[in-house]
């Protein structure tokens, strides 16, 4: 489409014309095709983004306002773009929250291993999420109520809530409180899902 066809639609649309709408849409699905080739390695997944960038499209043409200088075709992009990196993201927080708490096996004593248990750095994505604003005051404010002292501080260390700011691995709170890492690894989980039903409730 060209700049002139786009201004011409584009017009149309503002003056209420579906048929302009639609148009408009038709028009751009070979930016979508193009924007999210980079973001797909098969073919299933490229149809799943198509339909994706496609909302992302629609919305675009939906809220585009002519007069700021941009053709509607740059302003759509972005819109795609966003639509899909917004899906990922979420798509990524949801396997990470259920994988994290799925047992794996079990140790030596027949104790459940889960996936928080051997990957560190995965724990600390999820109270990432609960530094959302306002969030942190409710832990604050609940987790003496929920937690037990020993959750607490290892919390506390893990996190670094202690008014440092040191994030401390699971091997150094064990070194630091004189237990194993796999025990350190074990309250850490479980007082996390109180805070996360705390939280919930």
């Amino acid at each position: 489409m060209t700049a002139q066809e786009e201004k011409y639609y584009v017009e149309l649309l503002e003056k209420g014309d579906r048929a302009a709408r639609d148009i408009l849409i038709e028009r751009n699905l070979r930016l979508v095709a193009h924007l999210v080739k980079k973001y797909s390695q098969n073919e299933r997944e490229a149809e799943d983004f198509i339909s994706i960038g496609t909302v992302g499209l629609i919305k675009a043409v939906d809220t585009f306002r002519a007069g700021k200088g941009n053709r509607l075709s740059t302003y759509a992009a972005k819109c795609i773009e966003n639509e899909v990196l917004m899906t990922l993201r979420s798509e990524r927080k949801y396997r990470r929250e259920v994988s994290l708490f799925e047992p794996i096996g079990t140790d030596k004593e027949g104790n459940e291993i889960h996936l928080m248990d051997i990957i560190e750095s995965e724990t600390q994505d999820i109270v990432g999420d609960l530094y959302q604003e306002g969030m942190l005051r409710r832990l604050r404010s609940s987790a003496p109520g929920t937690l037990t002292p020993r959750e607490s501080k290892i919390l506390r260390l893990r996190y670094g809530l202690d008014g440092e700011g040191t994030e401390l691995t699971q091997r150094e709170v064990a070194a630091r409180m004189g237990i194993s890492r796999s025990y350190v690894s074990r309250i850490e989980k479980r007082a996390l899902q109180k805070l996360k039903a705390c939280l919930e409730g």
